[in-house]
């Protein structure tokens, strides 16, 4: 485990490294920093420091698919992404039938392969491969957030041997590291937010001596905390449910701090010349990505429904 001063350490190299640089230049520092390293030693300091921080700084990385890859047992150069799931959705971005493999994901960054994980139905299975991106219909994916370099993967190609891994563990370090940078950026929007609020004066004071202003920053506030409190009970029960648990109230929470900030800095809140919405943006993704809060729920809802049991409460 990482602690003390080594963790003060690694913290601020990982904050310098996210604040200075995004996309490849930030896979070049995390690997001289090495974060990988750090990712199969102490896996809940390599991933909650560095997608809070991500967050922070609205960066991007191939993080995620070292995340994914090591909940797998894989590992991936360079050359190599993985294919995320379809928007909304956590299940494998593959799927088997008759021999043929049927793909529809998407990618952080486009490089020459992409390991696929495809379900095959018949053996009740996940099987991880490779496949060159060359087999896909590749394309850009501008949207909401352009920045995030997401790029978007279909195709069909012939079913090969691989080995079966589990595709749910994948999903479960997912979720979390999703919400980990949910958070980041939540904290970043109102951290802009209080600012412009302290600062903006309105007859003859600062607007946040107003107590509706007041009222929506502690609102905000408290979906924060709420989302990190689940964080931390998802690294503590390590199981499916408190993941996705923690995802969904990240992506509950950032929707709410993303509105709640919008409405404080008012008209300079939607222009392109403050921040703001580089957050907001990043934040309505991310809450897609492996599952939406609403989604998530959902599903959460209809297990306990089934089952007609409650998920264990943590000890305090």
């Amino acid at each position: 485990m990482i602690d003390g001063d080594d963790l003060d350490l690694f913290e601020r190299s990982l904050r310098a490294a996210t604040e200075r640089h995004t996309g490849e230049a930030l896979d070049t520092a995390l690997d001289e920093l090495g974060w990988r390293d750090a990712l199969s030693f102490d896996t809940r300091a390599a991933v909650s420091r560095l997608f809070e921080l991500q967050g922070e700084a609205a960066a991007t990385s191939s993080a995620l698919d070292h995340v994914l890859a090591f909940a797998i047992g894989r590992e991936l150069d360079g050359s190599t992404s993985i294919l995320l799931p379809a928007i909304g959705r956590w299940e494998a971005p593959g799927h088997v039938e008759q021999g043929r493999v049927t793909v529809h994901g998407f990618a952080t960054a486009s490089r020459p392969s992409t390991m696929l994980v495809a379900h095959d139905a018949d053996a009740d299975a996940d099987m991880a491969f490779r496949v060159g991106t060359a087999e896909f219909d590749v394309r850009s994916v501008r949207g909401v957030d352009p920045g995030l370099g997401l790029v978007e993967m279909r195709g069909e190609l012939d079913a090969i041997d691989a080995e079966p891994v589990a595709w749910s563990d994948a999903v479960s370090l997912g979720q979390i590291a999703l919400a980990h940078e949910l958070v980041g950026a939540s904290r970043q929007a109102l951290a802009l937010a209080r600012e412009h609020a302290l600062e903006r004066v309105q007859f003859g004071q600062p607007i946040a001596r107003f107590q509706a202003v007041r009222h929506r920053l502690a609102e905000a506030l408290v979906a924060l905390e709420t989302a990190s409190a689940v964080l931390d009970a998802a690294w503590l029960d390590r199981t499916p449910v408190t993941a996705a648990m923690a995802k969904a109230t990240a992506g509950r929470s950032g929707r709410t701090v993303a509105r709640h900030c919008q409405q404080v800095l008012a008209g300079i809140g939607f222009t392109n010349e403050h921040d703001l919405h580089r957050y907001v943006r990043r934040i309505l993704v991310l809450d897609q990505l492996f599952g939406s809060h609403t989604t998530l729920t959902k599903r959460l809802g209809d297990e306990v429904r089934t089952t007609r049991t409650l998920p264990r409460l943590l000890p305090l």
